[in-house]
């Protein structure tokens, strides 16, 4: 990823783009976190935020003109957040901070003229930017020209305390005289001319400050404050000139431009979006004493109204971006730096190893940034330059090579037939998980279509394709195509939404279609025993579904015709939530993958309907009760429930794989499988708690076999000579296997394995 790539993807997050309030603020109070505070009752708090941004917070806080308002989020639900009133309220029931933050002394000096709000924010600002600052105002009386307003005089008397304790050279004196004024230019001031004092707006000579900086014509000499252009008084337009022209004076004295990269002061406009939906009304408070405003409990009540506006869709959607505790704008940042690492730890890997690649981000994302396609380049990208640990995906794509090797792959036309028009692609998942349903579907479908069927057995290359590695999927593809050439050029009727999607976005030359639109199309669907479905259950969108509307629509009419009443989940249809399989998050993140299903389980008290065969199984490992589609069209013998299946483990999934190609070569087309290979022969046993462990260590019941067999072959192995167990170890590629055994009967119980990437120095095998 280059620079500007990361540039544009994050511009495409506008997490952080500020709230309407803020961004109509002339000064940027972050209103959002100061009806935070305010809403906990914690006031000092929020005042602190306030006095961030906004000048004597006691003095405008009291005054403020809030456009912040007229544009709340709240408007269009019920009222805005009266975030003036709130402010009163602050100010009345909060101490103010005592020690601003002053910096260290700069060279420069700035004179201001006048002490309205432009001009004392003025002075306030850079004195604590560290200038040298003077300020000077006619009249005996400090804020004489703001005592007008609904402002105690003890506030006045505090922000003059203030100027004075940051060292600001406060006194009253009249303003200078134009040839005065003139010497001050000279000497390198930088000087503002407050227009709300009529003195000052002689001075300025009827320019009118240019709108970006308030710089007059004249080098150094600043302008602001004075009446509004449309009429009225508006105290925040007054603080905010005198912030503008403060940003001005500091860069004129630094001696560089006063106008590079000041798009964002005053106010602007936001990016930001904002679910409002399900937002109930909650009308204004209305203070018991209109006179003395909202008291300190109804200042918490109507600071609680605030939306906190934040946009967040993807992350309220993605266990996923939750589980790291940011948004897609910082993710983009950190997946950059990992990538720019030459040397060094990667600290971002499994992060990006851990996405689902499902895209539902995408699709709830406002402005349509894709964690999806983001983490599965830049895998690409580290398989391509060999930084890609082979740990995060090893297990999926040895499971691959398997479904693609001579255990299970197949392809066969139609018992008889020389060619087919159709081919049933079960995928690997549904021949692991039910291997029963592969061989009723595969009856029906020829019976349903003039036995023109033929069958293929293998992977569509998703473990691959979400790895990252390209090459491989490309090999796989391939290795699938060369199994349909014989064939003919038939259609495949996947039964897996993955397959599916797969092949249909990666291998456009193989026509694709699904078995639920075949079945629907059809109008022959199966007849479940009446009164052996249940009335209602909550249907779950496999992610791979998200883009094809016709396969979701027709597994629910096939649900339908079958008695069923679907119910819908949150995140449903094309804004699905995938199961915590997709991507190989299953393989990188265990922890995390649990996490999302669990989360998916929960959100419907009843039974589950899925059409994935492993949406189904994952969900089953939660705990969940969850029926497979074809549970319904193809009901099991009477005492059977579907849906208190159990998950079906690694070490079964490859079993019932082979068993099922062996099986089906046998009874359709006569044809034996071929001999097992020798480490099938070798017996083993083990209490279901070692075999939980080994599900998690993602460990199979043939590669205990394979350590057992090259022990008892090579005598290397070491014996407890207490227990008389025996621990032996075996590397056939490139995972390193331990096994604690012990001989019995008829064969060899295990009592654990581990597995470990390190090789042995001075391994014989």
């Amino acid at each position: 990823m280059d620079q500007q790539s990361l540039r544009e993807l994050e511009y495409r997050c506008i997490q952080e783009q500020p709230p309407w309030c803020s961004a109509a603020c002339p000064l940027h109070v972050d209103v959002r976190a100061f009806t935070a505070q305010a809403a906990a009752g914690k006031w000092d708090a929020a005042r602190k935020i306030l006095e961030r941004t906004m000048p004597f917070p006691g003095i405008l806080g009291r005054i403020c003109d809030h456009p912040c308002e007229n544009v709340c989020k709240r408007l269009e639900v019920d009222e805005a957040v009266a975030v003036g009133a709130l402010e009163r309220c602050c100010i009345e029931n909060s101490t103010p901070q005592s020690r601003p933050l002053v910096l260290p002394g700069k060279k420069g000096e700035a004179a201001v003229f006048g002490a309205g709000l432009a001009g004392l924010t003025v002075a306030l600002d850079l004195a604590r930017k560290g200038f040298r600052v003077s300020l000077r105002y006619p009249g005996e009386t400090f804020g004489a020209g703001l005592t007008g307003l609904a402002v105690p005089k003890e506030e006045f008397d505090q922000a003059a305390a203030l100027l004075k304790r940051i060292k600001v050279d406060l006194r009253e004196a009249e303003i200078p005289d134009q040839a005065a004024l003139d010497r001050l230019l000279e000497n390198g001031l930088a000087v503002f001319l407050d227009l709300d004092e009529p003195a000052a707006r002689v001075l300025a000579e009827g320019e009118t400050p240019d709108a970006a900086t308030l710089v007059l014509r004249r080098s150094g000499l600043f302008a602001g404050g004075g009446p509004d252009p449309e009429g009225g008084y508006s105290p925040i337009r007054q603080a905010a000139d005198g912030r503008r022209a403060s940003g001005g004076m500091d860069r004129f004295l630094q001696k560089v431009s006063l106008t590079a990269q000041r798009e964002t002061e005053g106010p602007q406009e936001t990016r930001l979006y904002t679910n409002i939906e399900g937002v109930a009304p909650a009308p204004r408070i209305i203070p018991a004493d209109p006179g003395a405003g909202l008291s300190g409990e109804e200042g918490r009540a109507e600071a609680g109204r605030c939306l906190r506006c934040e946009c967040m869709e993807c992350v309220k959607a993605c266990v996923y971006l939750e589980n790291y505790k940011g948004y897609p704008k910082l993710y983009a940042r950190q997946i950059y730096n990992n990538e720019s690492i030459v040397k060094g730890h990667h600290k971002s890997n499994k992060m990006i190893d851990s996405c689902a690649l499902c895209g539902q981000c995408e699709v709830v994302c406002p402005n349509d940034f894709s964690m999806a396609n983001l983490c599965l380049s830049v895998r690409e990208s580290m398989v391509r330059r060999g930084k890609m640990p082979p740990s995060a995906h090893d297990f999926a794509l040895e499971d691959l090579r398997f479904n693609m090797g001579p255990h299970f792959a197949l392809a066969q036309n139609a018992p008889g037939a020389e060619q087919c028009a159709y081919a049933f692609f079960p995928g690997c998942q549904l021949a692991g998980s039910a291997p029963n349903h592969v061989e009723r579907v595969y009856d029906w479908l020829r019976e349903a279509m003039d036995d023109s069927v033929g069958l293929i057995l293998g992977c569509c290359g998703a473990p691959a394709l979400w790895a990252g590695e390209r090459e491989l999927f490309g090999r796989t593809l391939d290795a699938l195509r060369e199994m349909i050439r014989p064939l003919g050029a038939p259609t495949l009727v996947t039964a897996c939404s993955t397959c599916y999607d797969t092949l249909r976005r990666h291998a456009p030359d193989v026509n694709t279609t699904s078995l639920w639109e075949i079945m629907d199309r059809t109008g022959a669907t199966p007849s479940p025993a009446p009164g052996r479905v249940p009335a209602a259950l909550a249907v779950h969108d496999p992610c791979t579904t998200r883009e094809h509307p016709k396969l979701r629509a027709a597994a629910r009419s096939l649900a339908g015709k079958c008695g069923v009443e679907v119910q819908e989940l949150p995140y449903n249809n094309e804004l699905t939530s995938c199961c915590g399989y997709g991507g190989l998050m299953s393989c990188a993140n265990p922890g995390l993958a649990r996490e999302v299903a669990e989360r998916r389980a929960q959100q419907h008290s009843g039974d589950y309907l899925a059409y994935c065969a492993m949406c189904r199984d994952v969900f089953a490992s939660t705990g969940k009760r969850v029926w497979h589609l074809l549970d319904l069209l193809f009901p099991e013998a009477a005492g059977e429930n579907p849906a208190a299946r159990s998950s079906t483990g690694f070490s079964e999934r490859r079993e019932n794989r082979s068993r099922l190609r062996r099986n089906m070569l046998k009874a359709l087309w006569g044809e034996e499988a071929g001999l097992m290979e020798p480490h099938e022969a070798v017996n083993i046993a083990m209490d279901a708690d070692v075999a939980s462990r080994m599900e998690d260590r993602r460990i199979l019941k043939e590669d205990l076999q394979r350590v057992i067999l090259h022990a008892q072959e090579t005598g290397l192995r070491l014996q407890d000579p207490t227990s008389g167990r025996y621990l032996a170890y075996h590397r056939p590629v490139r995972v390193t296997y331990w096994v604690e055994y012990a001989p019995e009967e008829d064969g060899y119980r295990v009592f654990n394995a581990y597995s470990h990437r390190m090789a042995l120095e001075g391994d014989r095998q």
